[in-house]
C-alpha cells in the first residue's frame, strides 16, 4: 500500500536523492532546468508516494512556464525508486497529478519525454513548440487539458515570471 501526497519542503531533499539516483548525472544540465531555475513549483501538483514504512518509492513535479504569453504546465521530472519500477507507480502519479491540474484550471501540459511513454497519457508530439537547447525536437510533447488548448501556441518555451 503507498500514500500519496503533496510534497513538502522536508521532502525536497529525499526527491533529489531519488532523481540523482534514477537520472544521469548532470541532469541539473538540460534544458528543462534552466526553466525552472529561481521558479517554484506548482505545489499542489508536485506529489510524493510512501509505502507504509514511509519509503519514499516515487516523485513528481511541475512548473509554470510561458510560450509567448500563453501559460504552459511543464512535467517533470518524475521518477521512481528502481526497485519499484514496473509497478505502475509513475502513471499513478501522472495520472493524479493530471486529474488535479484539470481541477486547478491549468489548460496545457508540456513534457520533454520518450512518446511511447507518454503518449498512453494522451501526450502528442508538439511540432510548433521549442524548448531551449540543446533539446531533441522529437522529444517535446503536449497534453490539452482543455480541448484546442494546443491550437495556436508556437514558439520558444520560456520561463515564467
Amino acid at each position: 500500500m503507498y500514500r500519496l501526497e503533496e510534497e513538502t519542503e522536508a521532502d525536497w531533499w529525499e526527491a533529489e536523492a531519488l532523481y540523482d539516483l534514477c537520472f544521469a548525472p548532470g541532469r541539473t544540465a538540460l534544458s528543462s532546468y534552466r526553466l525552472r531555475d529561481g521558479v517554484p513549483t506548482v505545489a499542489p501538483l508536485c506529489l510524493t508516494l510512501r509505502d507504509d514504512d514511509g519509503t519514499l518509492a516515487a516523485v513528481i513535479r511541475y512548473w509554470p512556464a510561458l510560450i509567448g504569453e500563453e501559460d504552459v504546465l511543464l512535467l517533470g521530472p518524475i521518477a521512481v525508486h528502481p526497485t519499484r519500477q514496473g509497478e505502475g507507480l509513475g502513471g499513478l502519479l501522472i495520472n493524479e497529478s493530471l486529474a488535479e491540474a484539470r481541477k486547478l484550471g491549468w489548460e496545457r501540459v508540456l513534457l520533454v519525454g520518450d512518446m511511447p511513454y507518454y503518449s498512453r497519457f494522451g501526450f502528442k508530439r508538439l511540432e510548433a513548440v521549442e524548448m531551449p537547447p540543446p533539446t531533441n525536437p522529437e522529444r517535446i510533447l503536449g497534453l490539452e487539458l482543455k480541448a484546442g488548448a494546443w491550437t495556436g501556441i508556437r514558439g520558444l518555451v520560456t520561463k515564467a515570471t
